[in-house]
């Protein structure tokens, strides 16, 4: 993991291998962005001049790289695009800060120290700016030939990545600065972890190997871990969750993650989804659909990260995270279209798709969740590629049967820099589900299968509880090239979000 520090230092004397800089998009050409007044002088004024006749506009993610002058003790300067210059009176909001420093931290792969000179006036800048390092500077090679553990610190293309990064700006002795620091460490440290999960292949990650990791981070971090086996799933009735896994040699579990605080006055159950490989079961997926399906457990990769995170900052806020984890495979025990499944909270469900088996263990998750009374219960899941089509790659899906919930969690995701979209639950779209054989049936309507997979969902939370549902299917999982501080593979989305929600919840601000 790249260290992270806070200077007070000149960049002009401070000894690093690259100090970096941020460049705006303006009317005329480049500008310099504020935190570069060292770097500015060094270049006799002209740092904008030299940018454009390189070539640079200042356009968001673009990177330029240049030998420093003399007067800077590091020997090179990278300018970071910024997008455009904001509007008087106005500073970069906190997520072109973020993305800014992941494009920096990826493209400084091999370096030993690296300083920011961004925009950092404020603890809130200075937080973006670290979460971005951190994130952009992820890689995993675990399984290369000179790879290492699944770590954020793993080589990359025989590089390791950025090792230092140091913030200046600040001012000495700032207590805020220093908590954004930590708290951008301890967020992306977990959300990294996130990633490493979603990207360590399926067989190396079964339910029970998920779970160990669950146990060993709860007794790390002071979180209280059950894990329900086979045999305790069976004997609680938990014919969702059994129902999908029955088809595997890897049998399912249920885990509960409990992180209690001593002040808390709120209660939040976060239920993630772990199918750890889906072959879409009896329902098989077509060629091309199976490759990348060992990251069908980001929805509770999220979740144990933010459970994680959550007790590393010490929130005052109880958290109970629940991991639905099995393998959805096809054989001769596996569950069959046209099978009745008793699920946990005695509803029967007709399985007319055995590759629409998220929301049959996230049923069962949600309707155990909901015994325990929680104030609000948000459930994370990569559910359905109806979401993909209406929201594309990046953008997740918002759910709720609480209006004003729906729109905090939506404003919440995008304050933590993570695109999102409320969707509605429209009434209609329930009849689809009716089954002449059982309670209700797991597939609906065709059209707006993500907001049938929701309202298949609410009928299983629990009477009078606020309850939102995350479709993550798109961004969860990135096939194409790295962009920002977001990299190739598992994304960790979801985790910023559910943290966030946390600390406000902790603060009384969602009442």
């Amino acid at each position: 993991m790249t260290a992270l520090t806070l200077s007070t230092a000149a960049a002009a004397g401070l000894k690093a291998d690259a100090l970096v800089v941020g460049v705006a998009k303006g009317d005329k050409g480049p500008v310099v962005a504020p935190g570069a007044d060292a770097v500015e002088k060094a270049f006799g004024g002209k740092l904008a001049t030299v940018l454009e006749t390189l070539g640079a506009s200042g356009g968001e993610g673009e990177v330029t790289k240049l030998p420093a002058p003399d007067g800077l003790k590091a020997p090179l300067v990278l300018a970071v695009g910024l997008g455009a210059v904001p509007e008087k009176g106005e500073s970069f909001d906190t997520e072109t800060l973020r993305f800014a420093a992941g494009v920096a931290a990826r493209a400084l792969s091999g370096t030993k120290k690296a300083a920011f000179a961004l925009p950092a006036e404020s603890a809130d800048e200075v937080g973006a700016i670290g979460e971005g390092v951190l994130l952009g500077a992820y890689s995993f090679d675990a399984y290369k030939e000179n790879g290492s553990a699944p770590k954020a610190s793993a080589k990359k293309n025989g590089k390791g990545p950025l090792a230092e990064a140091a913030i200046l700006g600040t001012k000495p002795r700032d207590k805020a600065a220093k908590a954004a620091i930590e708290r951008a460490t301890a967020v992306a440290e977990e959300l990294n972890r996130a990633r490493d999960l979603i990207n360590t292949p399926p067989n190396d990650l079964d339910p029970e190997a998920f779970a160990a990791v669950a146990t060993a981070a709860g007794k790390e971090h002071g979180i209280k871990v059950q894990v329900l086996d086979e045999k305790a799933l069976t004997k609680g009735g938990y014919g969702g969750i059994l129902g999908v896994g029955a088809g595997s040699d890897s049998p399912p579990r249920l885990v509960k993650l409990s992180y209690t605080h001593a002040k808390a006055k709120k209660h939040l159950a976060f239920v993630g989804k772990g199918i750890t490989y889906d072959s879409g079961g009896i329902s098989l997926k077509p060629a091309g659909h199976n490759e990348t399906m060992k990251c069908d457990m980001s929805g509770a990769a999220a979740v144990l990260a933010a459970v994680v995170a959550a007790a590393r900052l010490g929130l005052e806020v109880n958290v109970t995270g629940w991991l639905a984890l099995a393998e959805n495979m096809p054989s001769g025990s596996a569950t069959r279209p046209g099978d009745v499944l008793r699920m946990y909270s005695g509803k029967t469900v007709e399985v007319l798709n055995t590759d629409a088996e998220g929301r049959l263990v996230l049923a069962d998750a949600i309707a155990k969740a909901s015994e325990d009374k929680p104030d609000a219960i948000v459930d994370v899941a990569t559910l359905t590629g109806a979401m993909m089509v209406a929201l594309g790659s990046r953008t997740f899906g918002v759910m709720a049967n609480d209006d004003a919930f729906r729109t905090s969690l939506y404003e919440i995701a995008e304050a933590s820099g993570e695109p999102a979209w409320p969707m509605p639950l429209p009434e209609h779209l329930l009849k689809g589900m009716d089954s002449p054989t059982a309670d209700i049936a797991n597939m609906g309507e065709r059209m707006g299968g993500g907001l049938v997979a929701g309202l298949f969902l609410r009928e299983f939370v629990g009477e009078g509880i606020t309850w939102a549902h995350v479709d993550l299917a798109g961004p969860a999982f990135n096939e194409g090239a790295p962009f920002g501080y977001t990299p190739k593979g598992g994304t960790g989305t979801g985790v910023r979000t559910l943290v966030a929600l946390a600390e406000r919840t902790a603060a009384g601000d969602l009442g």
